[in-house]
């Protein structure tokens, strides 16, 4: 299984990102797809999940109602829109597959957010 996240880039506060996360490999096995965070000198912060079957979503409070992680037409394709972006957002951005109770990282994509 291979997880790759793209998207991310640098963006002025108040703006916008979306963020893809592609898995291939056995994405019929897929249970859930979570995004996390990781701030210089933070730990990883789970943002938000989504299952594959029925499509229920859990946040965040710090990014509740600013982000939307969805799935996309293709099984193995999945977004996160951020919106209304702030500096304290700035993170490397990851995307985990779950199979069977074990996590496929990707290597993460950086978003940037300038005040």
């Amino acid at each position: 299984v291979q997880v790759v996240e793209s998207g991310g880039g640098e963006v002025q506060a108040g703006g916008s990102l979306s963020l893809s996360c592609v898995v291939s490999g056995n994405i019929f096995s897929i249970d859930l797809i979570t995004w996390h965070r990781q701030a210089p000198g933070r730990l990883r912060e789970l943002v938000a999940t989504i299952t594959l079957f029925g499509g229920i979503t859990n946040y965040a409070d710090s990014v509740k109602d600013r982000f939307t992680v969805s799935k996309g037409d293709a099984e193995n394709t999945n977004y996160l829109r951020m919106n209304a972006l702030k500096p304290e957002d700035t993170a490397v951005y990851y995307c985990a597959a779950r199979i069977r109770s074990t996590d496929y990282w990707g290597q993460g994509t950086q978003v940037t957010v300038s005040s």
